[in-house]
């Protein structure tokens, strides 16, 4: 597509309607006939009584073992839904599929000649025999594990085998640092760890085990570490007292493992995600609700299909992965694909190579990765058909038009919808996304989903139209966080404080004339680097853990690939000569500290950072003085001249 035609079409804001056949065809549509729904608005509409609407959408996901007292029960700001309903989400995502021999998971390894494909009763299998070893191991309802792996099929088999016995699993996202690990190991006290040797990124093997070993010198509470052997060989250190060989383990197990029967309303998982204070918020998600939220949510916004192959290309350490590529799909028992390594390894079409060879029908990523791929230019994607793809989706962040026409151009050869999915860690589900009978447009994540309830606010509490404003959500689903483990505090503060009884969601949003949804980003001190959310206060708290740091502040810049790129400015102690050498030291730092991810694309030395009287940096203004954009007022703040002085940073 020319430059001049893209243009075009955005300036005509060109609204795309579902085709005929998409309709027609779609689960939704289904669903609607058989209840005498007439459209897509008066789905919504009727949608509001939200008990009405979540118990039906259970009737369609889930088999309670025993049938729930109550809908819904609210105290506090905290939710029950199906409450005395027993259930484990097991029973669902594997037990009522052990004996198909259909294939659960297409997994290719970095590597392109490492493909496995597991059946469902394979997957079933296998998730018994690591349960019945995990329980000889003394692991019991309620005990938490901490599962440090890559994009291997061994993840969701230790999460599924996690829940099945009752216990709480809790994956940390593979890229991050053994600090990083170690703090949320502590912080749910861990009972049991599980990583591997290591695994392949860019044709290299990222010596995991070595990371996991660092992290459990200070984690009292862990008593054993299962490590699976992914690579060919790669050497370990081993603690004899601690560590177990995964095959080692379960090779004289059984293949039959008893699911522990749960409250529908116990925790099945915490998952920590950044907050904008430094330590991360280990948000709980539970059995049942959960599962209705995921399962309806993905059976209808990506319209499954007993034959589609299913690929949401995120990594299962983000909630992403934990609703759409493990608990979801499995549900709804559809064939997902898995990918361990880098999109653009080893040539940019990787991605295009696995939709033509398993023949994809379904993809969901990220504006970061779309944009990736413009950057390297249609020519890589020429060489492929993706004939098979029949629907699109985005995840993450918001996604620019721009972004938005190339994917539906290129990848989608202009037949594919594309669900532009808004939701967080907390939903645990999509909560502001298209159906396929719903028109879209470019940029837009279009109305809520049946059954939620969201508004654009100002700060005085009114509803606001055509204008930013903070995005909240007006009442309980099933599938939303069930607190922070161990800080309700915070939850309360959080979520609840700024507008009594309502979801503060945290992102700016805007809501146009037709009623559809426009997400501008983080409206707290959150960044957004490559789909991945990290604290600004993490990244600070980093570089001050420095010796030869004093203070410093970290704020995100548009980034065309990246959605945004990371900016610290620093204030030495004194003494310390500025040098590139040190530079290049701190953003080393930082990624020892939490990660690679969060390392600073660049380091700024100042002398001073505006500041309030009460000694808070001021991060909005800096950001806004770096890019060029009205401060505001500042003549509140303790120094006003170092607002100025950040244009000579070094």
């Amino acid at each position: 597509m020319e430059e001049k035609d893209l243009v075009v079409l955005l300036n005509e804001k060109r609204v795309f309607k579902p085709s005929k056949k998409l309709v027609e065809n779609s689960n939704v549509m289904k669903w609607m006939k058989k209840k005498k729904i007439k459209s897509y608005d008066e789905l919504l509409k009727k949608a509001e009584d939200i008990e009405w609407f979540w118990n039906e959408a259970a009737k369609e996901t889930v088999k309670w073992k025993k049938p729930f007292k109550k809908i819904l029960e609210q105290e506090n700001n905290y939710s029950k839904w199906f409450n005395g309903a027993k259930y484990n989400i097991v029973f669902d995502a594997l037990d009522k599929h052990k004996n198909k021999t259909k294939t659960a998971f297409i997994w290719e390894g970095e590597p392109e000649k490492e493909v496995r494909k597991i059946s469902f009763k394979q997957l079933y299998q296998e998730v018994n025999k690591l349960a019945n070893a995990m329980k000889k191991l003394g692991i019991k309802k309620g005990d938490r594990i901490g599962i440090y792996l890559p994009m291997i099929p061994e993840l969701p088999v230790a999460m599924l085998a996690s829940a099945k016995i009752g216990a709480i699993h809790s994956v940390v996202f593979s890229g991050f640092s053994a600090l990083a690990f170690r703090e949320r190991v502590n912080d749910e006290a861990a009972k049991l760890v599980i990583t591997c040797d290591g695994f392949y990124r860019r044709g290299k093997i990222i010596p995991l085990k070595k990371a996991a070993d660092e992290a459990l010198m200070e984690t009292p509470s862990v008593e054993k570490c299962i490590v699976i052997k992914r690579t060919a060989g790669e050497k370990v250190d081993w603690n004899e007292k601690r560590d177990l060989w995964y095959h080692e383990i379960i090779k004289k197990e059984k293949p039959e493992c008893k699911t522990e029967l749960m409250e529908a309303n116990d925790p099945l998982f915490i998952l920590y995600t950044s907050g904008t204070t430094g330590k991360p918020k280990g948000i709980i998600h539970d059995h049942g609700g959960y599962a209705v939220g995921t399962a309806i949510t993905l059976k209808w916004v990506f319209d499954l299909k007993d034959k589609d192959i299913w690929w949401c290309a995120a990594d299962i350490g983000w909630i992403t992965g934990h609703s759409y590529i493990v608990y979801a799909p499995l549900i709804l028992g559809v064939t997902s694909v898995m990918y361990e390594g880098s999109p653009d390894f080893p040539n940019p079409d990787r991605w295009w190579e696995i939709i033509d060879k398993h023949k994809v029908t379904v993809l969901y990523t990220s504006p970061t990765a779309i944009r990736m791929f413009m950057h390297f230019g249609e020519e890589w994607i020429e060489k492929h058909s993706l004939k098979s793809l029949r629907l699109l989706g985005s995840v993450g962040e918001p996604i620019n038009p721009e972004a938005w026409m190339w994917y539906y151009k290129f990848i989608g050869k202009e037949k594919c919808q594309i669900m532009d999915t808004w939701w967080q860690t907390e939903t645990g589900n999509h909560c502001i996304t298209p159906l396929p009978i719903t028109d879209l447009k470019p940029g837009s994540a279009t109305k809520p989903f049946p059954g939620i309830q969201a508004k654009v606010l100002n700060k005085e509490g009114k509803e606001i139209i055509n204008a930013g404003g903070e995005l909240v959500l007006l009442k309980p689903w099933p599938g939303m966080l069930k607190g922070i483990y161990k800080n309700p505090e915070k939850y309360q503060k959080t979520y609840w404080e700024m507008y009594p009884e309502i979801y503060l969601a945290g992102d700016v949003a805007r809501v146009d004339s037709d009623g559809y949804f426009w997400v501008q980003g983080r409206d707290s001190d959150v960044l957004k680097v490559s789909g991945h959310r990290i604290g600004n206060s993490e990244i600070e708290s980093a570089l001050v853990s420095h010796p030869l740091v004093a203070e410093a502040a970290a704020i995100g810049k548009p980034h065309e690939i990246k959605g945004e790129s990371i900016t610290a400015f620093v204030i030495l102690k004194k003494g310390t000569e500025i040098s590139e050498n040190l530079r290049k030291e701190l953003i080393e730092h930082v990624g020892k500290e939490i990660g690679k991810l969060a390392r600073p694309d660049e380091i700024l030395f100042v002398e001073d950072l505006p500041k309030t009287r009460s000694g808070k940096i001021m991060r909005r203004v800096i950001k806004a003085k770096v890019l060029g954009q009205d401060t505001g007022n500042i003549s509140t703040l303790s120094n006003p001249e170092a607002v100025e002085e950040l244009l000579k940073a070094k």
